[in-house]
């Protein structure tokens, strides 16, 4: 028997701020939730599975239109022509009482209950599903406390949307421990919540198979759901499907032996070139490259970065045409003179280097520059502090650590220039 495993799929997620990204695919963005959804459904069928489950968020909030649900049905309906059922629960962007706009459910597909656990059981699979929905987005309450107890010679599999305790980077929804999913006595739990695969344990196994398709920077590489293939009340096997449509990578590129920008976008070539070698398939790559290193070009880089990104741009175009995106071109480099050094010189970008030393605790020079910057930042889009972590800081008035980044590469600017 096999099954598939999957969780925060967030259909018709919407990409915020995705106007600021220059040359961006955004036809294939924004229907990418949907392509790979219909990958995991395609899959299912080429595999004859049994049934599949859905470890929560499903949606990402409540629909704009009906277009979202509509969508749902219409791949539903793939999968019940081939007589596969689906079993769901909904999570915190999904919950019950945060979901204004529904479609009645297909006739395959059987969603958990939100006001207690609830058991769904395959009979001739001798296989019960134990889960229960979200009510509030906000459940901080465990959930799998209340799961009852397992069926006796069944596979028992306990869908359950969590954070599960380790995970601060998540928000604590319905905490529980891996030592109480384990005492359960379920072969397999279906986890859902945390974006990233993990499997946790595997007796009994514990899985999070991570979302369907990354969605912007922070969900990068390989994305999809699990295929699990059992005998009769046991679990064979755990292997990963990959359904993404676009692949996210942040290529970190060590310049230090960069003397300018040329040399520097030769060594992002090298890397662009092994990254396009390292990835046999053939998905459009959304990449950011992160150009780290104590480096000669450091001065260069800073101050025309306009220009380094039109090289990368070209350079990737002309190694993989449009298959390759590049996201955003991030300088992380340090100049190859520090403070010290500058101070040594005993010229005037010495004397500067002085100054510009307490710039970033000068409260006046703070203050005027905080007014000069937010006449300018108060007009762009309020979604852009995600994507631009500078306008946040101008906004809040902390502008000390920014100035205190920018001082070295003004300093280096300069002295390559002199």
């Amino acid at each position: 028997m096999k099954f598939i495993h999957a969780a925060d799929i967030h259909l018709d997620s919407p990409l915020t701020g995705l106007s600021a990204y220059r040359d961006a695919p955004v036809d294939l963005l924004r229907t990418a939730t949907r392509d790979a959804f219909s990958n995991l459904v395609s899959e299912a069928i080429d595999e004859s599975v049994d049934f599949v489950v859905i470890a929560g968020d499903l949606y990402d909030g409540n629909w704009k239109d009906y277009n979202t649900g509509i969508f749902f049905s219409r791949e539903m309906g793939r999968l019940n022509a081939v007589g596969i059922p689906v079993y769901l629960i909904y999570g915190n962007h999904d919950a019950e009482s945060d979901t204004t706009k529904k479609l009645s459910l297909p006739a395959n597909v059987h969603a958990f209950g939100a006001n207690k656990p609830q058991t769904f059981r395959i009979p001739e699979l001798k296989v019960a599903l134990h889960g229960q929905s979200f009510k509030h987005a906000a459940t901080t309450t465990n959930l799998a406390s209340g799961y009852p107890s397992p069926e006796p010679g069944w596979l028992n599999i306990g869908v359950l949307h969590t954070a599960l305790q380790g995970y601060a980077a998540h928000a604590s929804y319905a905490p529980c421990s891996v030592a109480e999913l384990s005492a359960k006595g379920y072969q397999y739990w279906a986890l859902g919540h945390v974006h990233e695969f993990a499997e946790l344990e595997n007796n009994p196994w514990i899985v999070f198979p991570g979302n369907l398709q990354g969605r912007h920077i922070r969900e990068t590489g390989p994305r999809g759901a699990v295929m699990v293939t059992t005998d009769q009340d046991s679990i064979v096997s755990v292997e990963r499907v990959f359904t993404d449509v676009l692949r996210w990578h942040r290529l970190e590129v060590d310049v230090a032996s960069a003397s300018d920008v040329v040399e520097t976008v030769r060594l992002v070539g090298q890397s662009l070139e092994k990254l396009i070698d390292d990835d046999p398939t053939t998905k459009p790559l959304a990449v950011r490259v992160v150009l780290t290193g104590q480096s000669a070009a450091h001065g260069d880089l800073f101050g025309d970065e306009g220009r380094l990104r039109a090289e990368i741009l070209g350079l990737s175009a002309s190694l993989a045409g449009d298959r390759i995106w590049v996201e955003k071109v991030r300088l992380e480099t340090s100049p190859a003179m520090d403070a010290a050094d500058i101070r040594a010189r005993a010229d005037a970008i010495a004397d500067l280097q002085v100054l510009l030393d307490a710039a970033p605790t000068d409260p006046a020079l703070l203050s005027s520059l905080s007014e000069d910057l937010r006449h300018l930042v108060d007009r762009a889009p309020h979604e852009l502090s995600d994507l631009l972590p500078e306008l946040k800081a101008i906004r809040a008035g902390e502008l000390g650590p920014m100035v205190a980044s920018i001082i070295p590469g003004l300093v280096a600017h300069l002295v390559k220039a002199s």
